[in-house]
């Protein structure tokens, strides 16, 4: 990638899905609802793994590529950078449940770049960010529902 081209990337993110033993399907509906990201130019991926932890914490780490059945995802695995290291998987899979599968999107959003490369050429910095859990979202409002019903 070259400097200009940097100059021009949006925000990067990563989310890390979860997966109890046996359900793991990224080829479905979920394979479908990323690429109409992509199609919608919301998103670039820029990265996929998927991490299996095995019962005794052990994790092994595979790209997309290595893969045998990658359904409608085949057309992102030429373009992927293979951005994470060895330190970041080590990272993310300790996050996870012993048993599991997990996969790891890291993806720039595309929707927000001109605004960070604008705020760039203005000087500025992005020196934080975050998300909020649905779940947490969710615990908010009925929190605030149960104190309006207390209330009334």
């Amino acid at each position: 990638m070259t400097d200009p081209a940097l100059d021009e990337l949006g925000p990067v993110d990563f989310i890390v899905v979860e997966f109890p033993p046996g359900h793991a399907s990224f080829t479905g509906e979920m394979a479908e609802a990323l690429l109409a990201l992509v199609d919608a130019g919301t998103i670039r991926v820029i990265d996929i793994l998927v991490l299996t932890k095995d019962a005794d914490g052990s994790v092994e780490a595979l790209e997309l590529s290595e893969l045998a059945d990658l359904g409608p995802l085949v057309r992102l695995e030429a373009e992927l950078a293979e951005l994470l290291a060895a330190d970041d998987v080590a990272h993310l899979a300790a996050a996870m449940d012993p048993g599991t599968v997990a996969g790891v999107l890291v993806y720039e959003n595309l929707w927000a770049a001109g605004f960070a490369s604008a705020a760039r050429r203005a000087g500025g910095q992005l020196i934080a960010n975050g998300r909020i859990p649905i779940q947490s979202i969710i615990a908010s409002i009925e929190a605030d529902e149960t104190a309006i019903q207390i209330g009334a």
